[in-house]
């Protein structure tokens, strides 16, 4: 007989509105299977409780009548209850050392976790994520914080003030609308020439790159390779009404620190360590940088502080904004010091003072570094995760969790996503106790 499962309401940040399954997936599986949901009454979720009640589910305070329970982002320690089964973004599978006391907690209570992060294929390819609308949301941000960038400067005119900060669209195909018209002025008035030619590079080539060049393509965009962007600088009359898009693989990042040896991208993913940063030739040839790429403290960092300090020597670079999408404090951007807020989502870095201050004003380079950024798309965000995991459910309903480990039985990705079985780390995820 299958269990409750309760939806939790999200409560780490205070514009955090997304929901793992919404009305339309509780109907679904209601309809189909008799599941019975329960939800955790909230006043800021998109999908509001009404909806929930009419989709058949139940609203509550509290969800202690479920063994199952489903939220997105991280949950407080005092949440958790004996031998019950979580599913969440929990953030642990890099030792981070923010979330270990969580992971403590869940394993002194015997709970299972399974971490949508790493629910994949056999060939490791993600089934399960929001990143494509962290890339959606990100470039739409990196260009409203453009406009207002560029208008600190004295570009009062500028055709990015039209664009928004992606919360304030009800939907995603709203803010492409407007994004769209903004691209058909730039194509017919064209950009002012002080700043051309305008150029955006993304790091990376995965979901969340592919989401971001989705907003770009909107523009009146012409894509060129790394190695052709420094050509550009010494182009004369070049059109004004174009926009120059860069993406940049791992070749471009990183390079050998043997300059006998040539890069080889299994070797860089096998020994990151015998490579160091090939990227620094690219930073001053852009206005944008979308960094979109997963990364971790194995591989070089991309743009440093002291970088960005020898930058600014040389006079205001061309540099106006970084979208650091990948949101590592004091990561690949080591100048992202924090994740910042929707309710206060950018701020300028001064290289000279190795200062950050939050919003527009300042000397230095803005960076955008929303840390949830998909839920600034709320609704076409949760709609999209709920497609992709509404099929999982079923199946995790009906598991026997109190089995051991080799004969539990779920679908392949879920089990593969199993970090704790019965408060034990499983097998593949053994080497977080070093970081406990």
């Amino acid at each position: 007989m299958s269990v409750k499962i309760g939806i939790r309401q999200e409560d780490k940040y205070a514009m955090e509105r997304r929901t793992p399954l919404t009305p339309k997936h509780v109907k679904k599986l209601k309809e189909e299977y008799n599941l019975e949901f329960v939800v955790q009454t909230s006043s800021k979720r998109i999908f509001t409780d009404e909806e929930y009640l009419k989709a058949g589910a139940k609203i509550a305070e509290k969800l202690s009548e479920c063994p199952v329970i489903m939220g997105v982002k991280e949950i407080p320690s005092d949440f958790f209850e004996k031998n019950k089964t979580y599913i969440f973004f929990s953030h642990v599978i890099k030792g981070q050392p923010y979330n270990m006391p969580m992971l403590k907690k869940m394993m002194e209570l015997g709970c299972h976790l399974i971490d949508y992060e790493r629910v994949a294929d056999e060939q490791g390819r993600r089934l399960i994520f929001f990143g494509k609308f962290a890339g959606l949301a990100g470039m739409i941000n990196s260009l409203w914080s453009l406009g207002q960038r560029l208008k600190e400067l004295g570009y009062t005119n500028n055709p990015f003030l039209k664009i928004k900060q992606s919360y304030h669209y009800d939907s995603l195909a709203e803010a492409k609308k407007e994004i769209s018209e903004v691209g058909r002025e730039i194509a017919e008035n064209g950009l002012p020439k002080e700043l051309l030619p305008l150029t955006i590079g993304f790091t990376g080539y995965g979901n969340v790159s592919i989401g971001a060049q989705e907003i770009a393509a909107l523009l009146p965009i012409k894509e060129i390779s790394p190695e052709k962007l420094p050509e550009l600088q010494n182009r004369k009359n070049l059109p004004d009404n174009i926009i120059y898009k860069t993406v940049f693989h791992e070749k471009h990042i990183s390079k050998p620190k043997n300059s006998s040896h040539s890069f080889e991208l299994q070797d860089y993913y096998n020994h990151p360590e015998k490579y160091e940063n090939n990227f620094e030739q690219y930073i001053p040839h852009l206005t944008i940088l979308m960094n979109c790429m997963y990364w971790d403290t194995r591989y070089p960092r991309i743009f440093t502080k002291n970088f960005a300090r020898k930058l600014y020597e040389k006079g205001e670079p061309k540099i106006k904004v970084v979208g650091d999408v990948t949101c590592d404090p004091d990561g690949s951007i080591e100048f992202t010091h924090k994740g910042t807020e929707i309710e206060d989502p950018v701020f300028v870095y001064n290289p000279q003072t190795g200062k950050p201050r939050m919003g527009f004003k300042g000397d230095g380079i803005l960076v955008m570094a929303v840390d949830i950024l998909p839920s600034e798309l709320p609704r076409d965000s949760s709609e999209a995760f709920g497609d992709a995991l509404v099929n999982f459910i079923k199946p995790i309903a009906d598991a026997d969790f109190d089995l051991d480990f080799e004969n539990l039985r779920l679908p392949a990705p879920i089990k593969k996503a199993m970090i704790l079985h019965k408060g034990k780390l499983t097998k593949d995820y053994e080497y977080i106790q070093q970081y406990l």
